[in-house]
């Protein structure tokens, strides 16, 4: 926790699913090009089409490219964990103001770390909210990053290695806040976020 800051008393907080409204007409899935049809068949995590993937499916070769991308840094298999991963995305959701990602990924990291705690800070009081020092480490390093990429100073990266994190997990770090530097700017340009 960093000094001066108090602890606030305990409060769950359920962060609810929201759905992603494109602007577009999303590409039919029966009308589909031969190459929308291949394109669709990478998707983040192997999951379903979503309307977000169908929008994207109109440049084919872009999404493919993206959604390797994003598969090799969201979903490979060692270096930083999953959670670690997931919590840089929502650092960096937060600070673009992407509420569907930040939906997303907020309930992705507590599923894999069981850490409402983090979430219910983070939706309470925001980045600024008192953390433990490894939560700390990669909230201020992903929130630097997000900010502005030169904000990333040697402190950032000394929190994280005296937390624990080697040089390949801060790469990973790097990677999971950056991809969505990226990812945000897509679905803020392509659609709205909206209750279920």
């Amino acid at each position: 926790m960093k000094p001066g800051k108090t602890t606030i008393p305990a409060v769950k907080v359920r962060v609810l699913p929201l759905t992603w409204q494109p602007y577009l007409t999303p590409v039919d899935v029966n009308n589909a090009t031969p190459a929308q049809r291949a394109a669709m068949q990478v998707t983040p995590s192997s999951t379903q089409v979503s309307p977000y993937v169908r929008t994207l499916a109109h440049d084919p070769d872009s999404y493919v490219a993206r959604t390797t991308l994003f598969n090799a840094i969201m979903y490979s298999e060692g270096g930083l964990g999953r959670a670690e991963r997931e919590l840089g995305a929502l650092v960096a959701s937060a600070v673009n103001g992407c509420a569907y990602c930040a939906s997303v990924h907020a309930r992705r990291y507590e599923a894999l770390s069981a850490r409402n705690d983090v979430i219910s800070a983070i939706y309470t009081r925001g980045l600024d909210a008192p953390f433990d020092e490894k939560t700390q480490a990669l909230v201020d390093f992903c929130r630097a990053l997000s900010q502005t990429p030169v904000a990333v100073e040697p402190h950032h990266v000394t929190a994280l290695r005296q937390q624990g994190f080697n040089d390949g997990d801060i790469i990973d770090l790097m990677h999971s806040a950056a991809i969505f530097g990226w990812a945000n700017r897509l679905m803020h340009t392509l659609g709205h976020p909206q209750r279920r």
